[in-house]
């Protein structure tokens, strides 16, 4: 148990048989009342962010997750096998777990898998991912008045606006958290 008036940022809570991770709080102290923080929680799991009030003092269940590292190895349909890169034993994920990480996963790509209570709950990926396109545009010469850009299809599958000078082959850095085009690698 922890007390509301510890929280900070990254902290993980229990709350209803959920797992949230704290994204932004504030301690209130009104001129009439008692005291209270004001939380942004999001849920491990779906990725949903709920505002949630806890009154000053309150307690609330503390999560430990621990993080494995792991390598992704293939998938199958719906779901993903990643092997523990200690004991070597495969893990299979289905994709409502992993949210939107398979439009960033290459095969024998390292990660961080967040365990809690023995079942994975989430992942990490690094902050930028290399990814060849398979499939745009050609960009038209002295079509650059606009500053434009174009859809391109990713060897994952994901579809990022793209400069009008990337061209089918090339290599691009791509951020994981927002999904947007970075630079050529």
């Amino acid at each position: 148990m922890i007390s509301v008036n510890d929280l900070r940022t990254g902290l993980t809570l229990e709350i209803d048989g959920e797992i949230y991770s704290v994204v932004e709080f504030l301690h209130v102290k009104p001129g009439k009342g008692a005291a209270f923080v004001r939380t942004k929680l999001k849920n491990v799991k779906t990725g949903a962010v709920t505002e949630r009030t806890f009154r000053a003092g309150e307690k609330v269940n503390r999560a430990h997750i621990d993080t494995v590292e792991v390598q992704y190895l293939y998938s199958t349909g719906n779901e993903y096998y990643f092997m523990d890169t200690e004991t070597f034993e495969q893990i299979v994920i289905d994709a409502e777990t992993l949210g939107d990480a398979p439009n960033y996963l290459k095969e024998n790509m390292i990660i961080g898998l967040e365990m809690y209570a023995g079942s994975p709950v989430g992942v990490q990926l690094p902050t930028a991912v290399e990814l060849e396109v398979t499939e745009t545009e050609p960009g038209f010469k002295g079509d650059t008045a606009t500053g434009g850009s174009k859809p391109a299809t990713l060897e994952t599958g994901l579809v990022v606006q793209v400069p009008l000078f990337i061209e089918t082959g090339d290599v691009l850095k791509i951020d994981t958290r927002t999904g947007e085009y970075l630079s050529r690698a």
